[in-house]
């Protein structure tokens, strides 16, 4: 049996190869969208990918199922367990497609593969059980939790009403994740390794590590919420449900489009290198938004495209500020650093589900166009003076709600981030806002967010010392 682990460092997420090297066939799990990729890493092992699995409905990356299923040849294996309301509906009546419930089985070459159901993170999540019969085992070596259980963390129990809007499912959802915890790994050896569906910097979970697999005795020994969930049930539902990120706004889209369906495009689009003129005759379109991918943000706020929003592209804020601030539908223009960066930078829109790229121009050939004409007022945080700004207009706080509750600035209010589109109507468009979150890099993307809707904001930019140790303790990128 061949095993290797895909993982996507900005979404920090886990896909598998599974691989039979005596029949030549391969399963894949939780692939991305761009399944090119997973394709390349099959041949290279000599291998053909004949089975697709998916854990369940996934919140924070379009699922590459779809893809894959233009091969009538190639296996679906979806859950059948979950409910009407978290049934997949977008293979219809697809050959080769396989509804599993509780305790299916189905073999890849000589590996064995059960699915369990383990609600709690969704309705209708699966794990899939590993076990290598072409080897000679009689037990399984692998877990894949999915959004079940994660190295550190558990799955969040509370998305299908923070992102998806179930009213009500919040702490149902977390004493059945509980239940599944409890009940669904005591036959396990300690010996099974588990393979997740995300590592730290996922928000997914509140406490990921960075690991890229685990044991489950490692886990029962030093997952916090696992060892909770196994001893004190109600200390457990508290426990996962406080403290959450709020998600990007993006998470209730992946929620629809993975159970009904997103058009299927056989690969990553590839729009044009445009010209200063083209770029600037598509920039003027009322539907066009401007994404500025570069990591320095004192660059982006000295001289970038007006109404561009700053979106670092080697960072999660990247498919963060994308999925927070734009629509599946819009049309985007992007200015990158590099003409290399064009294919990373159209992978994660992609994989989050954003078709609708107009074209790119690089940095250079902007500013040498006299594109990048517009500055963002800053403020570097030693320099700031709350007392001062509060005469001024308003200190809107953009870290998560947890983050604030544990300490802000005097007279702050919170706006997380990835809500911020949510509740533009609560900010006063006639008073200046100074956006603060403890190191700047979120507050760079709120306040180009603000400024790209026609409000009058301030870049609070730098470290306080507090606010990053908030960060840190709670595990935020920040």
């Amino acid at each position: 049996m061949l095993l290797r682990q895909i993982f996507d460092p900005y979404l920090a997420q886990y896909a598998y190869l599974i691989g039979c090297q005596r029949s030549g066939d391969a399963l894949i799990i939780d692939p991305e969208r761009d399944i090119d990729r997973c394709q390349k890493l099959a041949a290279e092992n000599g291998l053909r990918i004949t089975a697709v699995a998916e854990t369940h409905i996934h919140a924070d990356f379009v699922s590459g199922g779809a893809e894959f299923a233009r091969d009538p040849d190639v296996h679906l294996y979806l859950s059948a367990e979950g409910g009407p309301d978290w049934t997949y509906k977008w293979p219809g009546d697809r050959p080769n497609t396989h509804f599993l419930k509780d305790g299916g089985v189905f073999l890849v070459g000589n590996i064995r593969i059960e699915a369990i159901h383990t609600p709690g993170h969704t309705p209708e999540h699966m794990s899939y059980l590993i076990t290598d019969i072409g080897g000679g085992a009689d037990q399984p070596v692998a877990l894949a939790t999915g959004d079940f259980v994660f190295v550190g963390d558990v799955g969040r129990p509370d998305l299908l009403e923070s992102a998806a809007g179930q009213k009500g499912v919040m702490e149902p959802s977390a004493r059945q994740l509980q239940t599944s915890l409890h009940d669904r790994l005591t036959p396990f050896a300690d010996f099974l390794q588990i393979l997740p569906a995300h590592g730290a910097g996922s928000a997914c979970g509140k406490a990921l590590g960075a690991l890229p697999t685990t044991t489950l005795g490692y886990e029962r020994r030093f997952n916090g919420a696992l060892k909770l969930a196994l001893t004190d049930r109600d200390a457990f539902v508290k426990e996962i449900l406080a403290g959450q990120p709020e998600p990007p706004l993006y998470f209730a889209t992946m929620k629809r489009v993975n159970r009904d369906g997103i058009p299927v495009t056989g690969g990553v689009p590839a729009p044009p290198h445009l010209d200063a003129a083209e770029f600037r005759a598509l920039a003027a379109g009322k539907d066009a938004h401007i994404l500025d991918t570069r990591e320095d943000r004192a660059a982006f706020d000295a001289a970038h495209a007006a109404y561009a929003i700053h979106a670092p592209l080697r960072s999660p804020f990247f498919s963060t500020a994308a999925g927070s601030y734009l629509a599946e539908a819009d049309n985007i223009l992007l200015v990158l650093e590099s003409e290399p960066d064009a294919d990373l930078a159209l992978r994660q829109l992609y994989r989050i589900g954003f078709d609708h790229i107009a074209g790119w121009i690089t940095v250079q050939e902007a500013q040498d166009a006299g594109i990048l004409s517009t500055g963002q007022p800053r403020v570097d945080f030693p320099e700031f003076n709350s007392a001062r700004a509060l005469l001024q207009g308003e200190i809107i706080d953009v870290r998560t709600t947890a983050e604030f509750e544990d300490g802000h600035l005097d007279g702050a209010r919170s706006f997380p981030y990835t809500r911020l589109k949510t509740r533009l109507d609560e900010l006063p468009r006639d008073r200046r806002l100074f956006i603060h979150c403890g190191t700047g890099k979120r507050a760079s993307l709120a306040a180009s967010f603000l400024v790209a809707e026609g409000f009058d904001a301030v870049h609070i930019d730098g470290v306080c010392a507090e606010c990053e140790r908030i960060a840190e303790a709670q595990g935020i990128a920040h």
